[in-house]
């Protein structure tokens, strides 16, 4: 049975929401997936601007470093959902709206000892990363409207590709997204967190906003300092 709303019910996103909104400033998908132990955590980001689009990524694990990638100036192409940058290929392919996704990548991550330091220059060891996730609705889309988007409870099934034979597989693991558009974007916005699995994915955006994220065993969560 389908999970997607009924299109002409009051506040149901469409099946075309899925995809780019040629009108909006800035658009954004983001999909993270967890272990429900906390011990791994991911977060793939695309946003969509007018000149460029950023691409951010995440792979935080127990006693291990944070594996993080940002780009912001990739070049636009016409299908907006592929990233093609310098040492950097990601793709986010609707499968079936409302219902899954594909969501990959093949690039080379910073290994961060300490995840605040995304927000300086995240010196680090550059690390080979790879993760082709199948993204896949447990529930209906959330409708918001301040700005324009719905957010989607999911799990996710795949294989992370690293190094020195440190790969894992996911299965069927808790999992959530959200598509937004408007004329700008803060991060997305998470319910506040002080105690945690102390595993982080911290970013700072161009436009100066930042998002400090911790692991809990209810998913991804704004840090709260104590």
């Amino acid at each position: 049975m389908s999970l997607f709303v009924d299109p002409t019910a009051a506040g149901a996103p469409r099946r075309a929401d899925e995809m780019r909104h040629g009108d909006a400033a800035a658009e954004e998908w983001v999909f993270t997936a967890w272990t429900a132990d906390g011990t791994v955590g991911l977060v793939s980001g695309l946003r969509v601007t007018g000149s460029a689009s950023w691409y951010w990524a995440a792979l935080a694990r127990a006693d291990r470093a944070l594996l993080h990638v940002t780009d912001w100036s990739v070049p636009p192409r016409a299908d907006p959902l592929l990233v093609k940058g310098h040492g950097l290929w990601a793709e986010h392919t609707c499968d079936a709206p409302m219902e899954q996704w594909t969501v990959a990548n093949e690039t080379y991550a910073t290994a961060l000892d300490d995840p605040g330091d995304a927000l300086d220059r995240a010196y680090g060891v550059p690390t080979a990363l790879s993760w082709d996730l199948e993204w896949y609705a447990v529930a209906p889309p959330v409708w918001h409207h301040t700005p324009a988007g719905y957010e989607q409870a999911g799990v996710v099934h795949g294989v992370v590709e690293l190094p020195d034979g440190d790969a894992f597989e996911l299965r069927e693991v808790p999992a959530h997204r959200w598509h937004r558009w408007g004329a700008a974007l803060a991060p997305v916005p998470l319910p506040g967190a002080v105690a945690h699995h102390g595993r982080r994915a911290v970013f700072g955006f161009p436009d100066g906003t930042v998002a400090d994220w911790v692991l809990t065993s209810d998913g991804w969560r704004a840090r709260r300092p104590l």
